[in-house]
């Protein structure tokens, strides 16, 4: 019997327990009720309420733009629509950087706001005693490692992270880092598999890849670029499940010629 289909509730241990049957985990972000529903309904294990929403949602270039208020309320609408998955809420930039008070008061206004399970942050050394004090507060928190968007102004571009030995070896260094800080699991964004590969055998804790190759213990993809709604990211890890663009695209055109033909409402759609 899969770990996964026994579970009423999705938590932290299980997806412990999943890593150590050698069981996927799958995770997709969700930045509102309509789509937490149809998304946990599905069956999904992990909803991440990704810092995403500042591109995907708000039209921003990068995730920076995005508040912590703003956070606390697309968790809020995932939330009530998840009734059996693990909810991450990403912390965005400015809410822990500055020093781990701040990233504890802002993790505890996650939990207690929105009733999420876990939040996420990125960085390796640099934010292990913030990780270590939300943990310690009773907090779960998911690291991040490779490619992390709140530093897209440091790195100066979206290309594959670690490739060259030194910045391979932090990677290798700051997993081990964070799994004794207390993270209950780590994402790592676009590595080369086999580092990937390499990291997550070394850990007990599971991975969660996006674009680090098919040897990470789970994936998670933006909603919004698997389902096809945003049609202009692109990249080689992206598998497109859907294309919601074109369709919806295409409903609305449908609509609008029958408003103006005077086909919509008919008299069966009318009091």
């Amino acid at each position: 019997m899969s770990i996964n289909k026994e579970v009423k509730r999705v938590t932290t241990h299980t997806l412990a327990k999943m890593k150590e049957a050698g069981e996927k985990i799958s995770m997709l972000t969700a930045y509102d009720f309509s789509f937490s529903r149809i998304i946990d309904g599905a069956g999904i294990d992990v909803i991440l309420v990704g810092d995403s929403a500042s591109n995907v949602m708000a039209g921003h270039e990068t995730t920076l733009p995005i508040t912590l208020d703003q956070m606390i309320y697309h968790a809020q609408s995932v939330i009530r629509g998840a009734k059996r998955c693990l909810v991450v809420v990403d912390l965005p930039f400015g809410a822990y950087q500055s020093n781990s008070e701040i990233a504890l008061a802002s993790a505890i206004r996650i939990m207690k706001e929105t009733g999420a399970h876990a939040v996420k942050l990125e960085g390796g050394e640099e934010v292990v005693e913030s990780v270590r004090k939300i943990v310690s507060a009773g907090i779960p928190v998911m690291g991040h490692l490779g490619l992390t968007p709140q530093s897209i102004y440091k790195f100066g571009t979206y290309a594959v992270r670690a490739k060259e030995d030194a910045e391979a070896n932090k990677l290798r260094k700051d997993v081990q880092l964070l799994q004794e800080a207390g993270c209950f699991s780590i994402v790592l964004e676009k590595i080369p598999a086999l580092l990937a590969k390499e990291v997550t055998e070394s850990l007990y804790i599971p991975t969660i890849g996006i674009g680090a190759g098919k040897y990470c213990d789970g994936q998670v993809l933006v909603m919004h670029d698997m389902l096809g709604i945003n049609t202009e990211f692109k990249p080689k890890f992206l598998r497109q499940y859907l294309n919601i663009f074109e369709q919806a695209t295409s409903a609305v055109q449908h609509y609008i010629s029958d408003v103006r033909a005077g086909n919509f409402p008919n008299e069966q759609e009318q009091y």
